[in-house]
């Protein structure tokens, strides 16, 4: 017969184990931090709090327009997206660190050597691609040269009367925060904790994670481009395949160097060297001014070589040359699983 003790013993057994496997569900007592999804959902909210803060101050501010003179207004909204989007990546880095408690180089941002010999040949390849898009359209009789050295109205940065010169470097500067911004989101942090969480669930191994993560994210990649002006079904498409491209260029080196590279330079050679819309969005300034006159299905039209089929030859031309380029750097041509494999800090603590 059972007796009061042995059912108040029973009741907090009951609970202590009730109370351990909501914990095993929420945290990784191996790693202590929150599992996967948790973390990711934790990181997101946050993020986003800062983000609609951000918003928020920025309606505060005083307009580019107010600013008179052919240099301040453009410099003054150039400066201004640079330093909010430098508040946005410190709060994700932030959250990173306490949440997810990654070093960065967990996050691809192993500022080596290497890494910085990445970066420059994704800075070439960004340049190359968008000359070859250039060149075919060119040949095929799709597109004319203008004129040179233009600027116009643009809903990106309003350049006005700012000189071509100054306005390619603004377009520049600009584009480098979009691709640091991008990357360190989508492939950094999304890429990594998607590949880290499912590495060993439902016997999924560190290789196939990382497939399966590159693969998530440059789907969400293409998606958050599908609102862009002028978008289509296939420059979702396209953008998604550009999305694997950029995703290989980090599950292959562990590192963001190619991506962040190759992603500042596209932008800035498709709409500040050619003239053609980035996206769906024209830059406001162009070394050389073309009109498209060929085939939307291949040129992309109003969206951009990367709404067109033109765009598949650029992105095969891109996967040949990182192939190439990861064969040289590091010996040979595999996914790291490092990329997969968290080196938290502050293990003893």
């Amino acid at each position: 017969m059972r007796t009061d003790e042995d059912v108040e013993t029973s009741g907090e057994t009951g609970r202590s184990s009730a109370a351990s496997t909501l914990q095993r569900v929420f945290i990784n007592s191996t790693e202590r931090r929150p599992r996967m999804p948790w973390r990711l959902a934790l990181g997101l909210v946050g993020f986003g709090v800062v983000l609609f803060l951000v918003g928020l101050a920025s309606t505060l501010l005083p307009e580019p327009g107010q600013f008179g003179g052919p240099y301040l207004p453009a410099l003054y909204g150039t400066l201004l997206y640079l330093v909010l989007t430098a508040v946005l990546l410190a709060a994700l880095l932030g959250l990173s660190y306490v949440i997810d408690r990654r070093h960065l180089t967990d996050l691809g941002l192993r500022l080596d050597g290497q890494w910085w010999r990445d970066c420059a040949f994704g800075l070439a390849l960004g340049v190359v691609l968008p000359t070859a898009v250039f060149l075919v359209e060119l040949a095929f009789g799709w597109l004319t040269v203008t004129g040179l050295f233009r600027t116009s109205e643009s809903a990106l940065l309003g350049f006005g009367s700012a000189p071509p010169w100054f306005a390619v470097l603004l377009v520049v500067l600009f584009f480098v925060g979009v691709s640091v911004f991008e990357e360190l989101i989508v492939r950094g942090y999304l890429l990594t904790n998607i590949a880290e969480g499912l590495a060993g669930f439902w016997r999924i191994g560190t290789r196939a994670a990382m497939v399966i993560a590159t693969l998530v994210t440059a789907g969400i990649f293409g998606v958050l481009h599908a609102s862009n002006p002028n978008a289509t079904a296939l420059s979702v498409v396209n953008i998604t395949l550009f999305g694997i491209l950029l995703g290989l260029g980090y599950v292959l080196t562990d590192r963001l160097g190619v991506p962040v590279g190759m992603h500042l330079t596209w932008n800035a050679t498709v709409g500040a060297v050619y003239g053609f819309p980035v996206s769906g969005i024209t830059v406001g300034v162009t070394v050389m001014e073309t009109e498209t006159t060929g085939p939307e299905l291949f040129t992309g039209g109003a969206f951009g070589p990367e709404g067109g089929l033109v765009a598949l030859l650029a992105l095969v031309l891109g996967l040949a040359l990182l192939w190439w380029w990861v064969r040289r750097a590091y010996g040979d041509v595999a996914l790291r699983d490092a990329v997969a494999t968290p080196t938290l800090r502050d293990q003893s603590s």
